[in-house]
């Protein structure tokens, strides 16, 4: 009976009720005049409290104040965790490459024909469900690369010194800086043009692929051989856009500009012109 009535007593105390007054100290005029019992000092207190915390919590979460915390990220943190996994991912991508370019070293040794990695056929897709739409952008894309291209087709003056047929047109592989010439005392057997990442890499004549895969030193290059014994090589792109046994015609889009294989210090297109296996200089029978 005591403890039922010391409860009793307790609940009862917290509704009695109390008066706070905020009284002028010159003039004793009443201020403020509150009437609270400690239920509602209680309930009060309680409810700051918790939309104290509600707050803090909306402002860590959705506002950049979270960066101010001790052991909390901040933007560049944040940033350089994505680069390192990109770094990461393109380095998993190097080592399978390379991983494949020794698996197709074995095999050649062991005599046996080496492996294509860079095309695998769907055999549950259904050439019928192929739909081929040219959007707006891509028409005008295509009428922005053929009026830029349609007056690269050269007949150089040395080309006909030399005896080669006036048939023998070229485009120009890309649009670009000529920044390493031609010199075969340095073995080095083309051009390097110095151009824009993803600026398309054209072929200079009509042909067909011979060679389209990846290499340790250049990347990803494509071989195209040409009427009249032209062979011409486009090295270090980003991506090849045709295949081995692909025609092509004078000026279509093969591979895409990139910077890729150990050679490779930046963005930019190695082209070779070869004809009867002696290499020619591309700048004596293009115009840049």
């Amino acid at each position: 009976m005591a403890d039922t009535n010391k409860k009793k007593g307790f609940f009862k105390r917290l509704k009695y009720k109390y008066r706070f007054i905020i009284f002028n100290d010159h003039s004793y005029e009443e201020v403020i005049s509150v009437r609270l019992t400690k239920l509602n000092v209680f309930s009060i207190i309680g409810t700051s409290v918790v939309f104290l915390i509600v707050l803090v919590t909306v402002l860590i979460a959705f506002t950049p104040i979270r960066e101010y915390i001790p052991g909390y990220p901040d933007g560049s943190t944040r940033r350089d965790i994505i680069m390192n996994a990109i770094l990461l991912d393109s380095l998993e991508n190097e080592i399978r490459i390379r991983e494949q370019f020794l698996e197709n070293l074995r095999d050649i040794v062991a005599g046996r024909e080496p492996r294509s990695y860079e095309y695998t056929p769907d055999t549950n897709m259904r050439v019928d469900d192929i739909a081929f739409r040219r959007s707006a952008e891509d028409s005008v894309l295509r009428a922005q690369i053929e009026g830029e291209e349609q007056f690269n087709l050269t007949v150089s003056r040395e080309m006909t010194l030399a005896g080669y047929t006036p048939a023998s047109h070229f485009y120009a592989p890309t649009k670009g800086l000529i920044i390493n010439r031609f010199n075969p005392d340095q073995s080095h057997y083309g051009v390097d043009m110095l151009t824009e990442i993803n600026q398309p890499v054209l072929a200079v004549m009509e042909g067909t692929v011979t060679f389209a895969n990846w290499t340790v030193e250049t990347g990803y290059v494509i071989q195209i051989q040409h009427p009249n014994n032209y062979l011409s090589l486009y090295k270090h792109n980003a991506e090849l856009l045709k295949r081995v046994g692909e025609h092509v015609r004078a000026g279509d889009a093969i591979a895409i500009v990139g910077n890729t294989g150990e050679l490779s210090t930046g963005p930019h297109l190695h082209f070779e012109l070869w004809q009867n296996g002696s290499a020619l200089n591309p700048e004596n029978h293009i115009l840049f």
